[in-house]
Formats: C-alpha cells, sequence, structure tokens
C-alpha cells in the first residue's frame, strides 16, 4: 500500500526550490527578437567585437607604421580594405531582420509570444502554416528557438552574431567570414616580418621621421605618425608574440567556418539541412550496426553446437511422468530451462491432460546414425505393457546400457548414443 501525504515536503511547496517566492512562480512572457542588438547580447557576440577591436588597433596603431615605405602604404589600403570590409558585412547581417516576409508584415514585436501547445498541433509550422506567428511561411522556413519567430531560407542561428542566418543575411554573413579571413591573414604575414626584420635588420623597420629624435636603438614607437608612444623592444615582441597566437586561434576557427560553407555552396545545401542529414545517417549506422551485432551473436550461438546438459521440464509440461533427460553432467540454469518449458505450455492440451505439440497429421521421424529410426506420435500415449516390451526388446540389443524415456512419452532412446552425437 503507498503511503501518500499531503503534509509531505515536496507536496507543501508553493515556489521554487531555487530563488525567492515573490515572482517566479509566473514565468515571464517571450518576445520575439529583432535582429542582433536585442537584448540579451550574447557573449561571443561582446567577444568577436573584442577580438575586432583589438586586432585593428594592434595592426594599425602598431606594427603596419613600422613597415618601410612603400610597404606600409600597400598594408594601409590591403588589410584596412578587409577590415573595412568585415566591419560594414558585420554590422548590416546584425542588424537585418531575417523573418519571413509574411512574419515582417504582420509581426507585432512588442506583444509576447503564444504558448505552443503540443495537444492541438503536432509541429509549430503545420503544413506551412506558423501556430506561434500565426502567419502561412514558406517551404524552407523554420521556427528559430532562440530568435521565436520564422525565418526566412533558415540556415543556422549564429551566436556570434546574436541573429539568425537566412536568405536575407547569408551572403552578408559569408562576407564576414570571407573578410575576417583574409584581414586577419595578412596581419599575421606583416606581424611575422616585423618580428624577423627586428633582428636582421631592424633599421628597415625605424625609417619614420619620429625616430630620428629617438636615442638608442633600444626604444622604438607606436601609434605612428599621429601619436608617437615610446616603447621598449622587448613589450613590442611580446604584444607580436601574444597578437600571432590569438591571431592563429582566429584563422583555426574562421578557415574551418570558410570551408565548411563554401562546402555547403557546392552541395547546394544549408547548415540545416546537413545537420539533419548528418542525423539521418548517424541513426542508420546505428540501427545497421545493432542489426550488425545481433546477426554476430546468433552466428556465434548457432557455432557452438548442442551443448552437454540435461533440460528438466517435468513441472511445467504435466504431473505425470514426463522426462526429458540426457545422461548430464550438472543441471542446465532455471532461465533456460523455464524459457523452453513456457514456450512448450502454448501447445493445445489433450484430453487427457498432458501437452502435446501438433505437428500435423505426418509422423515426426527422428534419425540416428547406427541405430534404427523411431517415431514419435504425440497425438497417443502408448500404455505401460507396451512400454515395458519396448524397453525389454531394446535390452536385449543393448545390454547394460540406460536407457531414458523421450521427451514426450513415446519412445525409448538410447542415452549412451545420444551422448555420443551430442560429444561428435
Amino acid at each position: 500500500m503507498t503511503n501518500m501525504s499531503c503534509l509531505e515536503r515536496r507536496f507543501r511547496r508553493t515556489a521554487p526550490t531555487r530563488g525567492g517566492s515573490r515572482n517566479e512562480l509566473v514565468t515571464a512572457p517571450v518576445h520575439s527578437r529583432v535582429n542582433g542588438w536585442s537584448l540579451p547580447l550574447h557573449v561571443l557576440q561582446l567577444l568577436a567585437w573584442l577580438m575586432y577591436s583589438f586586432m585593428a588597433i594592434v595592426g594599425f596603431g602598431v606594427y603596419i607604421p613600422l613597415l618601410p615605405p612603400p610597404w606600409n602604404y600597400i598594408a594601409y589600403g590591403v588589410i584596412g580594405t578587409a577590415f573595412v570590409l568585415h566591419l560594414l558585412t558585420h554590422l548590416a547581417a546584425v542588424t537585418i531582420d531575417p523573418a519571413d516576409h509574411n512574419v515582417r508584415l504582420r509581426k507585432d514585436y512588442s506583444s509576447p509570444m503564444p504558448v505552443f501547445d503540443k495537444k492541438k498541433q503536432p509541429h509549430v509550422i503545420h503544413n506551412q502554416h506558423c501556430y506561434l506567428c500565426e502567419v502561412d511561411v514558406g517551404p524552407k522556413v523554420k521556427h528559430c528557438g532562440s530568435c521565436n519567430k520564422c525565418i526566412a531560407d533558415f540556415d543556422h542561428h549564429c551566436k556570434w552574431l546574436n541573429n539568425c542566418v537566412g536568405r536575407r543575411n547569408y551572403w552578408l554573413f559569408f562576407m564576414t567570414v570571407l573578410s575576417a579571413v583574409f584581414g586577419v591573414l595578412l596581419l599575421v604575414v606583416v606581424i611575422l616580418f616585423i618580428f624577423i626584420e627586428h633582428f636582421m635588420n631592424p633599421a628597415n623597420l625605424r625609417t619614420a621621421a619620429a625616430f630620428q629624435s629617438v636615442n638608442g636603438n633600444g626604444t622604438w614607437l607606436a601609434f605612428l605618425p599621429l601619436a608617437p608612444v615610446q616603447t621598449s623592444s622587448a613589450s613590442l615582441l611580446i604584444l607580436a608574440f601574444i597578437t600571432v597566437i590569438i591571431a592563429l586561434a582566429s584563422l583555426l576557427l574562421l578557415c574551418h567556418l570558410l570551408v565548411f560553407h563554401v562546402y555547403l555552396l557546392c552541395k547546394g545545401m544549408s547548415t540545416y539541412e546537413y545537420i539533419v542529414k548528418q542525423r539521418q545517417l548517424q541513426s542508420c549506422r546505428d540501427q545497421g550496426g545493432g542489426a550488425t551485432q545481433q546477426t554476430q551473436s546468433e552466428a556465434s550461438a548457432q557455432s557452438l553446437g548442442p551443448l552437454d546438459m540435461s533440460i528438466d521440464c517435468d513441472a511445467p509440461l504435466s504431473s505425470r511422468s514426463s522426462i526429458f533427460k540426457y545422461k548430464d553432467k550438472g543441471q542446465m540454469s532455471s532461465g533456460l530451462s523455464g524459457s523452453i518449458c513456457s514456450e512448450m505450455e502454448h501447445f493445445p492440451q489433450a484430453a487427457d491432460g498432458e501437452n502435446h505439440p501438433n505437428y500435423g497429421s505426418k509422423t515426426s521421424t527422428q534419425i540416428i546414425p547406427g541405430e534404427a529410426s523411431v517415431s514419435w506420435r504425440p497425438s497417443r500415449v502408448e500404455s505401460p505393457q507396451v512400454l515395458q516390451q519396448s524397453s525389454s526388446g531394446r535390452h536385449s540389443q543393448a545390454e547394460g546400457h540406460p536407457i531414458v524415456q523421450s521427451p514426450l512419452g513415446t519412445s525409448i532412446i538410447d542415452t549412451t548414443v545420444v551422448h555420443q552425437q551430442l560429444i561428435h
């Protein structure tokens, strides 16, 4: 009997376990996000802007001005173009609302989203109608759970942009990644050149007019030519090492993302479609692996051959003398015996109370090499006199050998021959 008490702690709780009990019981309404500037901002979005600011300040304020002319002007033009392009495309990709056209026409972002009820509808979007946005949408539209709205030609939700990537801003996102890879790679080349040239020929890096007023080769200038700031040689090299490490880590992520999207463009797929396809393939591989393992286990079970052990089905078959025993070295586990006996219980029961399998109208015959064929007739139980006569006849042929009754109590089987067959 189950004890239930309304005084238990889990029944008396009227507020969440964590937090206070002032306003947590009422869930705050969920609104749709307009774009990447909608609160809350993601930590990766802030990290992306921090990395961009660091690279721009270090590159254009410290290292590019140290290049000898005309390489410094070329670096300003090429790397500057990459950084400006990245800034513009990044801002545009974050600012654009990637929602579907019908959503943008009828969406009121100030109103809270309705709560989706799975009991009424199986999916958020069903028959090209979104039951949360309450509009008809296109065939490739997906409802983003992070933005709480339907995105046209949904690709993925980018945490670095804090915005969804879809039809309206996909190419802006792609140019953002491409310009970042190009700009950071060129900046690494410039810093490595300055690092090597600092030891090989530092005079090539001190061609600016401001260096004429600096005493000693151990003093360097940063933020040339507008606001020269003196710094040491060690500080310049340590900053270069830190910048290269951060830039290489950024390149590893950016190149991976760029190559992945180039692959998707060649395949004509979106990120969402690729993920769905990979999950389907993984599911098929898991099912195939399970089927292969099952086939191997069945093959190993068949390769074991007959087992030299006894199976006792006396109790489940009947209360009479129905015996199914071999020359045993110990009884088999009760689990296997019980399973076999439970299977045999499903056979139809005869009028005399015995359970006999119904094999059809023909008589099943078991052939044992070196012995006469033995016929099993489960529909008829032999009388004790017939069994005694058969036993005496068998005793005359094989003197001294133990005999055993068949599983259905219909014939006599020589256990020595059976045991030899099981061994071989």
